[in-house]
């Protein structure tokens, strides 16, 4: 391995640098994403939420959260050896890229993960309580799981975990706490007999543009360098994408008739995050098929929160969680050392068992872990601040209860420009 304290690689800062910028456009992504799916008057609610939770995230991973992920020797936690970020200190995981830009690409998972989760509580979760928890997940949740599955000497890295871009340690997590926080907060007023469609389309196909192109740098670099690596995981990322997107709507046209345009949206990311762990693992037959898969099983598992009468809000808990399960499992049954040298061969290729059984027994274990970690910090956000809004609060919209705003003035209306307009009264 190469000197951690050795000359910079120039080119590949360069890449996570710029692929740090293109992650960052994910979080604006599923503020839109998301606002485009509640009804008009809890827009902003969403928007808001996405954003503070960004700025939180972003302190807490510069004060803590980093070194708690990545520093020290110890097999399940950091230590606090890289709490502020110290100038000139040596990369532990990648060498040749120096920490601080390493920081930066790191800190726009971490940002994006929290994100993901309040999709689950929208319409619904109060803007303090949710500042709140996000700071604390970021530090018991996020960090250890990023610093057993990202960090060399983590306990799920050692076992043999392969997860390129983070298929547990951000779409599981963030799923299965999605999960856990539909359930704390309770369902939505009148969920059973009031559908709550989404308000703008347009808006959730542009966010989704934007996560879209985002997601080519969260998995192109994820290779930390600008070469063959990084070009089949963006391959692969777009040939899922597509893949998840148009077997999502095949099973809608197949179970009621007409594809939709949510429909496309949620396929396109249901393929997204399911290769996001095998990115770099697979080859582009592998990728067709993953998305393939996922598209099909999340469009099936969005119909399982009315069987179990948990209200999900936006499906976060079929998509990442169930996405994220199926390209962890898939990793042992698709990867291959022919794209990558540094993985292993999946049962397709020649592998044994043992990679599949290290993907599916991490996946479950991360996402025992995050489950229960996240109702217990919810349980104590509670008991500090209410996490739910009240009833006349949750009936008025979020925006107006929480924040004062409205995301569309519809006070006034259009006026008809070839009609003679009045004399002002103090022209008469």
């Amino acid at each position: 391995m190469p000197d951690p304290n050795g000359p910079v690689d120039t080119a590949a800062t360069a890449w996570v640098l710029a692929s740090a910028a293109l992650v960052l456009l994910m979080t604006p992504g599923i503020a839109l994403f998301y606002g485009g799916m509640v009804r008009r008057n809890n827009v902003l609610g969403v928007v808001v939420q996405a954003f503070a939770g960004m700025a939180v995230v972003s302190v807490v991973w510069v004060g803590l959260g980093f070194s708690l992920a990545f520093g020290g020797t110890n097999r399940f936690i950091g230590d606090f050896s890289f709490a502020g970020l110290p100038p000139g200190a040596a990369n532990p995981v990648v060498p040749g890229i120096p920490l601080i830009a390493y920081a930066l690409f790191q800190m726009m998972f971490a940002v994006l993960t929290p994100a993901l989760i309040l999709g689950a509580g929208a319409e619904r979760w109060r803007f303090g309580a949710y500042v709140l928890f996000v700071g604390v997940w970021s530090l018991v949740v996020y960090a250890p799981v990023a610093h057993w599955v990202f960090f060399p000497g983590g306990w799920a890295a050692q076992w043999g975990m392969l997860d390129f871009a983070g298929g547990t340690v951000v779409h599981i997590t963030a799923g299965v706490a999605a999960l856990a926080i539909a359930i704390s907060l309770g369902r939505r007023r009148g969920w059973h007999d009031e559908p709550a469609r989404p308000h703008n389309l347009p808006l959730v196909m542009t966010g989704l543009g934007l996560l879209w192109v985002g997601w080519l740098g969260f998995n192109g670099g994820s290779a930390y360098g600008a070469g063959a690596l990084a070009a089949t995981a963006m391959v692969n990322t777009q040939v899922a994408a597509s893949t998840g997107l148009l077997a999502w709507l095949a099973a809608e046209r197949i179970r009621y008739g007409k594809p939709t345009t949510l429909g496309a949206a949620s396929g396109a990311v249901a393929g997204l995050v399911a290769i996001t762990p095998g990115a770099g693992y697979v080859n582009a037959l592998g990728a067709l098929g993953i998305g393939a898969v996922a598209g099909v099983l999340c469009q099936l598992a969005a119909g399982l929160k009315r069987w179990f009468n948990v209200d999900d809000s936006l499906d976060v808990a079929a998509v990442h969680l169930g996405g994220g399960f199926i390209g962890c499992v898939c990793v042992g049954l698709f990867a291959t050392t022919s794209v990558n040298p540094d993985g292993a061969n999946g049962l397709f290729f020649a592998g044994s068992y043992r990679l599949l059984g290290v993907q599916a027994g991490t996946a479950a274990i991360v996402a025992v872990y995050a489950f229960v970690v996240t109702f217990l910090i919810a349980a104590v956000v509670n008991q500090v601040i209410r996490q739910r809004v009240t009833r006349r609060q949750e009936s008025l919209g979020l925006d107006l209860s929480q924040h004062g705003e409205a995301a569309y003035d519809l006070s006034t209306t259009e006026m008809d420009v070839d009609a003679p307009q009045p004399t002002p009264i103090a022209a008469r």
